[in-house]
C-alpha cells in the first residue's frame, strides 16, 4: 500500500519550489504517491510584472495545480513550504491554512504525518520562527510533526533540526547541493515515519 504524499508551498522567485521540487522526487523515487501542489498567489499582477525573476517563476509553473483542501484530506504526510516574512510564513500559505477550518472541525486532519521547509533572504531572517509558526497550526490540527532532528548526518551540515532551509541571498542563490540532501533525507524521514504509523513494510 503506497503513501499518500501531500506537497504544499509557496515560492515567489522559486528557491522554496526548488525544495519542494527536490521533495516530490524523492518522494516518487520511494515508490510512493505524490500531490505537488502550489498555493494561490495573493500580489497583483502589476507587482509580479516588475519583478523579473518573480514573473518569470510564475510563468514556469503556470502548470502546477493549485492546493486544496481535498489534498489535505487525500494526503497521510504532507510537507509544507514557505519563504519567511519578518520571521513568519507568507500571507499566501497562511491563507491556504486558514480555510482549512472545516476540516479541522471534523478532525480530518488528525494524525497525519506533517512537516514543514523554508527559505530566507538572509542568514539569520527567521528561519526557525518560520518553522515554528507554520507548526502552530500542525498542533491545532491535531497532527503529528515529524522534524528531521538530527537523525541523519547531512543535519550537521544543513544546521537545523526544525526542517530544510535555505539562504537565497535575497533570491540570487539557487539551492545548494546541502540543502537539497537535507530535503532528501526530510521527506525520506518523513515517509519512512509514516509507513510505520500505517503499518506499511519498509523497503529496502
Amino acid at each position: 500500500m503506497a503513501i499518500n504524499v501531500a506537497i504544499i508551498y509557496y515560492s515567489q522567485t522559486g528557491t522554496t519550489y526548488e525544495i519542494a521540487k527536490t521533495m516530490a522526487e524523492t518522494v516518487e523515487a520511494m515508490g510512493e504517491n505524490v500531490r505537488l501542489r502550489k498555493v494561490q498567489e495573493l500580489a497583483p499582477a502589476e507587482a509580479i510584472a516588475q519583478n523579473e525573476m518573480w514573473a518569470a517563476h510564475v510563468e514556469a509553473t503556470n502548470d502546477i495545480e493549485l492546493a486544496t483542501n481535498d489534498d489535505l484530506e487525500w494526503a497521510d504526510a504532507i510537507i509544507m513550504g514557505t519563504p519567511t516574512r519578518y520571521g513568519l510564513p507568507t500571507a499566501q500559505i497562511k491563507q491556504f491554512l486558514d480555510q482549512t477550518g472545516g476540516l479541522w472541525a471534523k478532525g480530518a486532519l488528525v494524525n497525519k504525518m506533517v512537516t514543514s521547509f523554508t527559505s530566507a533572504a538572509t542568514h539569520h531572517g527567521g528561519h526557525e520562527t518560520t518553522l515554528t509558526a507554520l507548526n502552530n497550526t500542525f498542533y491545532h490540527w491535531g497532527s503529528i510533526i515529524v522534524p528531521p532532528g538530527y537523525a541523519d548526518g547531512v543535519q550537521f551540515a544543513s544546521g537545523t533540526p526544525y526542517g530544510t532551509s535555505f539562504t537565497s541571498n535575497n533570491g540570487e542563490l539557487s539551492p545548494d547541493e546541502t540543502a537539497l540532501n537535507a530535503a532528501r533525507f526530510q521527506a525520506t524521514h518523513l515517509v519512512e515515519v509514516a509507513r510505520q504509523f500505517k503499518g506499511v513494510p519498509q523497503t529496502a
